[in-house]
């Protein structure tokens, strides 16, 4: 009877768990999640990382609303901006799409 191979231990890089790979079939047999240090020492840190989020979160959502307002503008300038190109050059071909690179 053949020996089976013995599974592969690797970490993720991205999370950091250990996984245990078979060979043979190439999948993951099983793993162990990454612990987590704890970050917050105290109840009253707690608090006060809880209160600056909701400020970070109002001030993304704002980054977010103004970024939004203003894209239709930056859309129809650049819709402009070709459209005169165009008018200008009529015989220069269109330029070319990602898609059409391949």
């Amino acid at each position: 009877m053949a020996k089976q191979p013995s599974l592969i231990t690797v970490t993720c890089p991205c999370c950091e768990a250990e996984l245990h790979i078979d060979p043979r079939t190439q999948a993951v047999i099983r793993h162990k999640e990454h612990v987590k240090p704890r970050t917050l020492a105290d109840m009253e840190a707690a608090v006060q990382h809880y209160k600056g989020s909701a400020d970070r979160r109002e001030d993304a959502f704002k980054k977010s609303v103004e970024a939004q307002k203003s894209h239709g503008d930056v859309l129809s300038k650049k819709f402009d901006e070709m459209l005169r190109l165009a008018k200008e050059n009529p015989d220069e071909p269109p330029p070319k799409r990602d898609i059409d690179f391949d």
